[in-house]
């Protein structure tokens, strides 16, 4: 009599002979072609294992992406206005939540990415584990929001040079084309190449707040500037918290900001060198990440600048006169002369690196999108080096246009491409907590064996509902501070809102398209590929002690 086995069991076998329980969500081989997983065709093709993704980022690429992958411009320039916002405490406490939250998201990533590694990471966890249409309408979500945000970037890059060149110099707009350039260059190279620039760039932005940290102590102590602050703009009008928790809740949304990027990680496990082992330890040092370079950082800003100084007002916007009222300037300037200039060098790598980031980001989503068969299967073709070059290059003429589009006119459409992308990165979050919860009620209904596994969510399922729950509020708060105002303005409210109806508009119309429904627990798929064949055998012992256990017991 043939003995049915579930998923983790087929998860467990090699590629070379692995077929999932359900067909629709499995690799398979057919007279020696793989045969790709698709909600769409049954008889679509995958390409050969020669033409996988490189597993080329190293353990210490990895480490320095996840401690340092999201410092940017949130925390350098944007900071400052959270503590005018809700005073120094309030700020502290946002931080603080935001950071647990993030905490928490990313050890459910990081469970799922290191048992199934791959360069779809939530958005195929998703569709596996929760609704094939909730996987599209975050992939397509994601893809967007990273191919605008190379855009914003490149003219960010542009402003910030303006700082030592004058436009009738160099214009604006022939710098932001050396920037895609450079930032395609990169991504062609290969994942290594990718995996070298920003380990060099967060390198920059450690030692950055490393040095204002110490710089932070030293002013608050007064051992530089000669005078002793210690908690005194603590004390002050509008401290520790300003307008109670509606403060505080405005400030949610500027610390998720400061936050987005963070999932990358889950991104980069799917050309990690070992992910077995490289994503447990990057995902550890997630929460030290949140603590030095967050929350210390903005304790710091709240000792040393009072909550109304009106340099804090800065909203995050990337000019001339931003830099040289940031927090960080501010600070710094105490100690050396010329910290405008080293901070202006400092943002300048740190908006590289975000656009650097989003080129891979939005060409690894299109990629896998297009190889779950919810994207034209040659977005999906990956070249000898392991780069899927036509992902990239159609990522390349999104952010292009995006780039273009700010230039004509008032920018409208532009902005309104900005506001549809900017919610993707909460929704991800959302969709990963939904992910995990399902992903760890599917694996124990299939027999896998918890205490097995190669990580281990923290506070299972808490954690995952706590992040769910607060990633909510923040999502339904995008317009909290426009209907706070006397006279809050209708466009205004849409603009704020509109990535929302967006994302459900994906989801329901894939839904309904392709009669797509929950996927049964039992259903769902853990089978692995672009797997080392050390790494196949590994997931396989992973399971094999406790299908002994039950033969003995069954005896």
């Amino acid at each position: 009599m043939p003995v049915r086995r579930n998923s983790i069991e087929m998860a467990a076998v090699p590629s070379s002979a692995r077929l999932s329980s359900q067909s629709s969500r499995s690799i398979q081989k057919i007279g020696g072609v793989a045969k790709l997983p698709s909600f769409q065709s049954d008889e679509q093709p995958m390409l050969s294992a020669d033409n996988e993704l490189k597993r080329g980022l190293k353990a210490r690429h990895l480490s320095m992406i996840s401690i340092a992958g999201t410092i940017g411009t949130g925390l350098f320039l944007a900071s400052g206005s959270s503590i005018a916002q809700a005073g120094p405490l309030g700020a502290l406490i946002a931080y603080t939540m935001i950071g647990s939250m993030v905490f928490f998201m990313m050890t459910s990533l990081g469970e799922m990415a290191t048992l199934i590694p791959t360069a779809g990471s939530f958005n195929t966890y998703a569709a596996r584990f929760v609704d094939p249409a909730l996987g599209f309408a975050l992939g397509v979500n994601y893809f967007l929001n990273w191919a605008v945000t190379v855009a914003v970037e490149i003219a960010a890059a542009a402003m910030i040079l303006q700082f030592w060149v004058s436009p009738d110099v160099f214009p604006g707009w022939a710098w932001s084309v050396l920037f895609l350039v450079f930032m395609v260059s990169v991504n062609v190279m290969s994942v290594r190449a990718y995996g070298e620039a920003e380990y060099w760039f967060s390198v920059v932005k450690v030692l950055t707040v490393i040095i204002f940290i110490i710089v932070g102590i030293l002013v608050d102590a007064g051992v530089v500037g000669g005078d002793k602050i210690g908690f005194r703009n603590w004390t002050i009008e509008g401290a520790p918290i300003r307008d109670g928790f509606g403060g505080i809740l405005g400030v949610f949304l500027v610390a998720g900001f400061s936050f987005q990027g963070t999932e990358l990680i889950g991104i980069a496990a799917g050309e990690s060198e070992n992910p077995r082992k490289n994503v447990p330890k990057a995902i550890k040092q997630v929460f030290w990440r949140i603590l030095l370079f967050y929350i210390v950082s903005i304790f710091i800003i709240g000792l040393v600048i009072p909550n109304t100084d009106p340099n804090l007002l800065n909203n995050g916007g990337v000019d001339k006169s931003a830099i040289a009222i940031s927090p960080f300037t501010l600070v710094l300037q105490k100690a050396f002369k010329p910290a405008s200039h080293i901070m202006n060098a400092v943002i300048l790598i740190t908006v590289l690196s975000a656009g650097n980031s989003g080129m891979y980001a939005s060409t690894r989503t299109l990629m896998m999108l297009a190889r779950d068969g919810k994207a034209p299967a040659i977005f999906g073709r990956v070249n000898s080096r392991g780069i899927p070059m036509q992902s990239l290059a159609f990522t390349t003429l999104i952010s292009a246009l995006c780039f273009c589009a700010s230039l004509l006119g008032a920018g409208e459409v532009y902005n309104w491409l900005l506001n549809i992308s900017s919610i993707s990165g909460f929704i991800a979050w959302l969709g990963i907590a939904l992910s995990h919860y399902r992903f760890r009620r599917a694996y124990v209904a299939q027999g896998g064996d918890v205490s097995r596994l190669p990580y281990k969510a923290a506070m299972f399922p808490w954690g995952p509902i706590y992040a769910l729950l607060l990633c909510t509020v923040v999502v339904c708060g995008q317009g909290y501070s426009e209907f706070t105002k006397p006279n809050p303005s209708a466009i205004n409210l849409v603009a704020c809102y509109i990535g929302l109806p967006f994302f459900l508009a994906m989801y329901v119309g894939y839904k309904v398209f392709y009669k797509t429904k929950l996927v049964p627990l039992m259903e769902c798929d853990f089978s692995v590929s672009n797997l080392e064949d050390g790494d196949i055998d590994e997931f396989h012992e992973l399971y094999e002690p406790s299908k002994n256990q039950a033969d003995e017991k069954d005896q």
